[in-house]
């Protein structure tokens, strides 16, 4: 094997091994969110789905302010469902995107002002068996994104590439040159920091 296969082997490992990560994070969260009604829990994984079933609701054709009333709906699905997640059945993100997939369908039905494209030509993820929507307070949503707000710059900016951009501890380390544990102890402060400021959603 070439050198340049060697690296491009151990590139795809790397991405695999992230992309595994990625999906053990997003479960522990989900329990969390199951078992205990975490909010900061919540936090994370909306700051993580929220922008990116926005942006798959515009490339179906929805406007800005639809997509996200569309990304709240799925977030809040998220949260009032969430007892019908099985992870035999398929990564947390293949159960989200199927929500999101019905709420649009369900958007639909009542009578939407713009037409969508077919969401399933936007590859979102089937693997979950039901997808049924609910409807809590936006309160919820925005006191998320508000939360997150509130944050310490240097926590927000680590709590964003690891969620928003999927990067790990250690990658993060490496982009802000930062010692890991640095990183570790922020993203501990920014969890405890949530945790405190939702503990009022209770």
């Amino acid at each position: 094997m070439s050198d340049l296969q060697s690296e491009q082997e151990l590139a795809r490992l790397a991405r695999e091994a992230d992309a595994a990560r990625m999906r053990a994070e997003h479960r522990v969260l989900l329990e969390r969110v199951a078992r205990h009604r975490d909010r900061a829990a919540f936090a994370l994984l909306f700051a993580h789905f929220g922008p990116r079933i926005k942006a798959l609701m515009v490339r179906a054709g929805a406007d800005h302010a639809q997509a996200d009333d569309l990304a709240q709906d799925v977030m809040l699905t998220v949260w009032r469902k969430v007892d019908l997640y099985h992870p035999e059945r398929g990564s947390v993100q293949g159960w989200v995107y199927t929500i999101a997939r019905n709420a649009r369908i369900d958007r639909l039905r009542r009578g939407s002002a713009r037409a969508y494209e077919d969401v399933e030509a936007l590859d979102l993820a089937s693997d979950a068996p039901d997808g049924e929507e609910g409807v809590l307070s936006s309160e919820i949503c925005e006191h998320v994104g508000a939360a997150i707000a509130t944050l310490p710059e240097e926590q927000r900016t680590i709590i964003e590439y690891a969620y928003a951009q999927d990067l790990s501890q250690t990658q993060i380390a490496r982009k802000l040159k930062l010692p890991l544990g640095t990183v570790k102890s922020r993203m501990r402060l920014a969890y405890v920091r949530l945790r405190d400021r939702l503990e009022e959603l209770r």
